[in-house]
C-alpha cells in the first residue's frame, strides 16, 4: 500500500487536473451557445437560396453556367476540402473526420480520380503530413469563429478551377452538427451544383449536410424577374456554393465545441471518481499507520515496565 504522504500528493495532483478540465468544460459550454446560434442563423438563408435556385433552374442552363456543368463520366480530378480542429482534447472528434477523409480518398482513387487535398485545421494538416500525403493548400487561421469571407477564400479558387475544367468536382469533409452530442463526419459535394430534386419527406429544406443538390421546396412559382433569370443565377450560384462551405465551417466549429465539452465533462467526472478512490485508500493507509504507531508506543511502554 502506498504511503499516506504519497497518496496526498496524488490526490492534490488529480484535484488540480479536475479544476483545469472543469474550467475547459465551462469555456466550451459558453462558446458552444454562440456557435449554435451561428449554425441556426445560417440555415434559413441556405434554404432560401436553394429554393430560389430550384425555382429558376432549367436543364439548358448547364450550358451557360459552368457551376452547373455535370461531368460526362467519372470524375478525373476532385478537390477534397477536409475541415478539422486546431486543437485536441475533444475525444475522437478529429480522428473521425480524418477517417472519413481517408475513406473518401480511397474511394475516389479506386474509381480512377486524382484527389487534391485542401486542409483546414492543424490536426488534419499534422496527420496528412505524417502520412506523407501532399496538400494543395492548408490553413490554420479560421479557428472556431468562421466567417463568410473565410468560406469565400477557401472555395473561390476552387470555383475558378472548376469553371476552367481543371476540376471535375469539389467535396467537403466536415462534422455535421445535429446536436451537441451527435456530430457525424459527413462528405458533401458542393460542385457541380446538382439539378433540383424533390424534397425528401422526412427532411426540411436546408437541413445541413444531407442534400448534395438543390432541393426545390415547392413547385416553381411565377416570378417577375428583373433584370433576368440568367443575371440572377449568375450571382446566386457562386453565393450558394460559398454558403455551403460556410455552413460546413460553422457546423464543424460548433461540433468541435460540443465534443470538447463532452470530453472535458467526462474527464472531470472521472477525476472525481479517482479522488474518491484515492481518499478511501488514504484513509485506510492513515488508519493503518496510526494503529502501527499505537502498537509501537504500547510495546515501548511494556518494555520499560519490564
Amino acid at each position: 500500500m502506498a504511503k499516506p504522504r504519497e497518496l496526498r500528493r496524488r490526490i492534490k495532483s488529480v484535484q488540480n487536473t479536475r479544476k483545469i478540465t472543469k474550467t475547459m468544460e465551462l469555456v466550451a459550454t459558453s462558446k458552444l451557445k454562440r456557435a449554435q446560434d451561428r449554425v441556426v442563423a445560417a440555415r434559413p438563408y441556405a434554404a432560401a437560396l436553394a429554393e430560389v435556385i430550384g425555382d429558376l433552374y432549367a436543364p439548358e442552363l448547364a450550358e451557360r453556367f459552368p457551376l452547373l456543368r455535370q461531368p460526362g463520366g467519372k470524375s478525373r480530378r476532385v478537390a477534397l476540402v477536409v475541415i478539422t480542429a486546431n486543437r485536441g482534447l475533444c475525444g475522437a472528434f478529429n480522428a473521425n473526420l480524418i477517417r472519413e477523409a481517408r475513406r473518401r480518398i480511397e474511394q475516389l482513387e479506386s474509381e480512377g480520380a486524382g484527389v487534391d487535398l485542401h486542409l483546414i485545421g492543424k490536426k488534419g494538416i499534422t496527420y496528412f503530413k505524417f502520412a506523407k500525403r501532399p496538400a494543395a493548400s492548408q490553413r490554420t487561421d479560421i479557428g472556431d469563429k468562421p466567417t463568410p469571407s473565410h468560406a469565400g477564400e477557401v472555395v473561390g479558387p476552387l470555383m475558378t478551377q472548376f469553371e476552367s475544367g481543371a476540376l471535375d468536382a469539389v467535396e467537403v469533409v466536415f462534422a455535421q452538427f445535429k446536436s451537441a452530442v451527435s456530430t457525424p463526419p459527413t462528405t458533401l459535394r458542393v460542385l457541380p451544383i446538382a439539378p433540383p430534386r424533390a424534397t425528401d419527406p422526412g427532411r426540411k429544406p436546408g437541413d445541413p449536410g444531407l442534400a448534395s443538390g438543390v432541393s426545390s421546396a415547392r413547385p416553381s412559382a411565377n416570378y417577375i424577374l428583373k433584370p433576368s433569370a440568367d443575371a440572377i443565377l449568375e450571382q446566386l450560384l457562386p453565393l450558394y456554393v460559398r454558403n455551403q462551405v460556410y455552413r460546413a465551417l460553422v457546423e464543424t466549429a460548433a461540433a468541435f465545441l460540443g465534443a470538447q465539452r463532452t470530453a472535458m465533462k467526462n474527464a472531470t467526472d472521472n477525476a472525481g471518481e479517482i479522488i474518491e478512490l484515492l481518499q478511501r485508500t488514504y484513509n485506510r493507509a492513515r488508519q493503518a499507520q496510526i494503529t502501527q504507531e499505537l502498537a509501537e508506543i504500547v510495546g515501548g511502554a511494556e518494555a520499560l515496565k519490564g
